[in-house]
């Protein structure tokens, strides 16, 4: 997966987050935490297997996760014009879900903490949560806009479902368990 345009890096005038977001921004911060944990000493091969009647696999989890936090926080900037809904679109969602050929763990890593810093130095420079966009028309919104609050929590229960299906995979593969 490719991102588009540069993730900016953090920047001392970024506001340090306080209660609310901090709050928000620190429970994201834990689920991508065991999120990593989880796949910590695999092989490319092991992240990229599906070792369950599941078609996931531990690093196309991590895209996955990475790919919809990357397209949520360019809508909290840009509004419904950052989900265009497209075949080329829907190809790039299908495609989140698998490592494809010459895509590392390490790789996918990498750029998972780059969307990760561009999120919380979005969230911090933000003056309100309450900041809200019309989301784009699509049957599976049932809301007619989301706040920056709405789609941070958004963030913080897709990381946590989908580290729930990592763990799941990775005792799966070597019988390794992130908690317990």
């Amino acid at each position: 997966m490719t991102t588009t345009g540069t993730i900016p890096a953090t920047t001392p005038s970024t506001p340090t987050p306080t209660g609310e977001k901090a709050d928000l921004l620190g429970a994201l911060a834990k689920h991508r935490f065991l999120f990593r944990y989880t796949v910590q000493g695999l092989t490319d091969e092991q992240a990229a297997a599906t070792p369950t009647a599941s078609e996931l696999c531990l690093g196309g989890l991590i895209k996955h996760v990475m790919y919809g936090e990357r397209n949520w926080i360019t809508f909290v900037l840009e509004g419904p014009s950052a989900m265009e809904f497209t075949e080329e679109s829907f190809v790039e969602h299908a495609n989140s879900f698998r490592m494809l050929p010459g895509e590392t763990l390490e790789g996918l890593l990498a750029e998972y903490e780059q969307i990760a810093a561009r999120t919380e130095e979005v969230v911090s420079a933000l003056t309100s949560l309450d900041l809200s966009h019309p989301l784009p028309e699509a049957p599976w919104f049932t809301e007619d806009a989301w706040s920056a609050r709405r789609v941070l929590t958004h963030i913080i229960a897709e990381t946590a479902q989908h580290a729930g299906h990592a763990d799941i995979l990775r005792e799966t593969i070597d019988g390794q368990k992130s908690m317990g």
